[in-house]
């Protein structure tokens, strides 16, 4: 399948990963960190979508995401049908330190999932350098409702970059034992994250897994 109609396809598994979310959210940082990707970007004017090919090696070969991110599009309320058309995995991201962000994320997936359906998604809460976090942790719900991944991410710090490439490569390679065998040429770290900090929302959010999801956990974010 090739990413657009001007992109050469390349001999390894390749697949079209959009990526969704509010606006301010990080998703384009996010995509820049990896600078081979940034290197090799196409725009699509049609569409308002810049393509970045983010290259992975792997211990069952390479593989590549065509990484779709919406050069801002979503201001104008939502994205057309031809954004996900094709998408055979997504990230949804919101930001930690605004709670809009978060409410937003079922009306993402629920776009996706009308044009996509049951392809893999990861959630990824952004911004975890941030002191002041409006999300907290325990709050992140939504992931369990609809069966999706879910990691804490600091794109600015690289925290945690490869996770949701990693959980969709598995995913699609239909392999839980595949593993990235070389990293990624990244963007040095703008910002140092708090490990201490975040192993503590880390603990929070395994911690929140076992709890029953209460009945009004979206309520906080009406």
């Amino acid at each position: 399948m090739q990413a657009l109609p001007n992109q050469q396809t390349v001999d390894y598994p390749s697949f079209k990963l959009v990526i969704v979310g509010d606006g301010g959210t990080g998703k384009t940082t996010f995509v820049k960190r990896h600078l081979t990707g940034e290197f090799e970007k196409k725009y699509e004017p049609t569409i308002g979508v810049e393509v970045h090919p983010l290259d992975f090696f792997t211990n069952c070969g390479k593989i590549r995401f065509y990484c779709w991110d919406t050069a801002g599009q979503e201001k104008f309320g939502g994205l057309r049908d031809g954004y996900y058309i094709h998408g055979q995995c997504a990230i949804i991201m919101f930001d930690v330190t605004a709670r809009l962000t978060y409410k937003n994320v079922p009306t993402w997936h629920r776009d996706l999932c009308r044009v996509c359906e049951n392809i893999p998604i990861v959630l990824c809460g952004n911004k975890v350098d941030v002191k002041n976090r409006q999300v907290k942790a325990k709050q992140v719900t939504f992931h369990r409702k609809k069966n999706l991944q879910y990691y804490e991410i600091s794109a600015k710090s690289n925290y945690n970059f490869e996770k949701p490439f990693l959980y969709l490569a598995r995913k699609l390679a239909g392999d839980p034992n595949l593993h990235f065998v070389e990293s990624p040429a990244l963007a040095p770290p703008e910002v140092q994250i708090d490990l201490a900090a975040q192993a503590q929302h880390e603990q929070e959010l395994a911690q929140a897994a076992n709890q029953p999801l209460p009945d009004d956990d979206d309520d906080a974010f009406e």
